[in-house]
């Protein structure tokens, strides 16, 4: 009961807490807060919903917005499970090499200091400009704090867990998947949602700074939109982008740590 109760709390203050800031954005709008630039910069609720609808009606230049959308998440999920598999794959490694493991402890804490956007130019330099430079660019955001989290996880498993897996025969890769990962799930979770979070700003970021023709993606087209004045397009496609930020987060990564760390009683 408790629970329900906390549930219908959460929701009817998260509800509250939009309405409150809709209002506020409407009459700083209808205001003329900024004088001649307060269209410009607070559009009126109605407008944005209208642009809203014509984002996806009509699109920009005869592209339909939903092209522009799939381009983005077609490249998003592409660098976002390799960048995943990889540092699976490497943080394993160092938990059964111990040379190995400082060797990437130094490498994750030397490039996981180094934002995409730094590295864009070298990339471009080496790569040219197309759609395997900004999956590189997703993998670089998602690879490094991904495997800071595992490899934490890992570390904080208690000894008496691995002390109990190899007195029933487990040692080498069946220890890391009969062990390390189940105990360090809480971690592996809250990397996902780091990796996911900055894959997704470093997608946007890359395709805002050089769009390309030939795979416009919701960076660019937000790009298109401040360049051409359109601001109430700008804002709706803004809303997009939050829209699909919370489909992920509650449909995909929340269900998952219902069903694991919190089933397991690893989290409240």
């Amino acid at each position: 009961m408790k629970k329900s109760n906390d549930f219908v709390y959460s929701i009817i203050v998260r509800v509250v807490f939009i309405i409150v800031a809709l209002v506020i954005w409407e009459v700083a709008a209808r205001q003329n807060l900024f004088g001649e630039n307060s269209e410009v910069i607070f559009p009126t609720l109605g407008s944005i919903g209208k642009a809203f609808i014509s984002n996806f009606t009509e699109g920009y230049a005869g592209i339909s917005f939903w092209v522009y959308i799939s381009n983005s998440l077609r490249l998003l999920v592409t660098g976002l499970a390799i960048g995943v598999f990889a540092s699976f794959i490497l943080s394993g490694l160092s938990m059964i090499s111990r040379g190995f493991y400082h060797i990437f402890n130094l490498v994750v804490s030397i490039f996981d200091l180094l934002p995409g956007v730094a590295l864009l130019p070298v990339i471009i330099i080496m790569f040219g400009i197309k759609e395997e430079v900004i999956i590189l660019l997703v993998v670089h955001a998602v690879i490094w704090p991904m495997s800071r989290n595992v490899l934490d996880g890992f570390m904080a498993v208690p000894k008496i867990y691995v002390e109990a897996g190899t007195n029933i025969g487990l040692k080498g890769l069946s220890l890391l998947t009969g062990v390390y990962l189940p105990a360090a799930m809480s971690y592996i979770i809250s990397g996902l949602k780091v990796g996911w979070a900055r894959a997704w700003r470093g997608l946007l970021s890359a395709e805002m700074i050089f769009g390309i023709a030939t795979c416009p993606g919701i960076g660019m087209y937000i790009n298109q939109m401040r360049t051409n004045m359109n601001n109430a397009e700008m804002y709706a496609t803004l809303i997009v982008i939050i829209i699909i930020g919370l489909v992920v987060q509650y449909g995909i990564l929340t269900p998952i740590e219902n069903c694991t760390v919190k089933k397991w009683g690893m989290s409240k």
